[in-house]
């Protein structure tokens, strides 16, 4: 009788057991999601000048958080918020880096998703992004104190990881391309180079 119950006890749990993937891939899925992130922002240069100087904002931690909308099966529409504050600084030859002021950036932007399935690993699932916003910058020092905001187009991937049919962890990789613009911070009509703005991130995200 117990040899009986013991066997009938195990193979339910196996049965159970081996339910679980299915039910998980059964799952409904989701159609908003909301990702809070935090990582690490590596700013390009506003500006080169004469013999290697430069002047642009430290890297530094960035915070954030994106919302998505699934349109189709691995197509999704995202708007995105972020924000950093770091340190304005001054490169100059064979000195280096001088921190003269702080530097502070408001990042907002939207586009699509595209979600890149994997049957070996159906809980991981890579994607890649590419939309347009801008970034508003407050920089003050004691030469300048002053904002501007620029486009910027912007281009990223990662990986998904989905921990339960409604949660998991994402990392990704986001580049924010863009120019200074300093004739709304000056009022002169300069010409800045096309910075490579990198934010480095992890999040969790709550599918709905």
């Amino acid at each position: 009788m117990q040899r009986f119950v013991l066997r009938t006890s195990v193979i339910g749990l196996a049965a159970s057991l081996g339910a679980m993937p299915l039910a998980a891939q059964q799952a409904k899925p989701t159609v908003f999601d909301v990702q809070p992130y935090a990582g690490y922002m590596m700013f390009g240069k506003m500006i080169e000048g004469p013999i290697g100087s430069s002047v642009s904002s430290s890297s530094g931690p960035v915070y954030g958080a994106q919302m998505s909308l699934t349109m189709a099966k691995n197509f999704a529409l995202y708007g995105n918020v972020g924000y950093s504050s770091t340190d304005l600084k001054v490169g100059l030859p064979i000195i280096g880096g001088i921190d003269v002021g702080s530097s502070k950036a408001l990042l907002y932007d939207g586009g699509v998703e595209l979600k890149i399935p994997l049957q070996s690993a159906p809980m991981v699932t890579p994607f890649v992004q590419g939309g347009i916003g801008a970034m508003r910058y407050e920089v003050s020092s004691s030469f300048l104190n002053t904002n501007a905001t620029n486009v910027a187009y912007n281009v990223g991937g990662g990986v998904d990881v989905k921990l339960s049919p409604n949660f998991g962890v994402k990392v990704m990789a986001k580049d924010y391309l863009g120019k200074f613009d300093f004739k709304e911070a000056t009022s002169f009509d300069l010409n800045g180079k096309t910075m490579n703005n990198v934010a480095l991130t992890l999040g969790v995200h709550f599918g709905f």
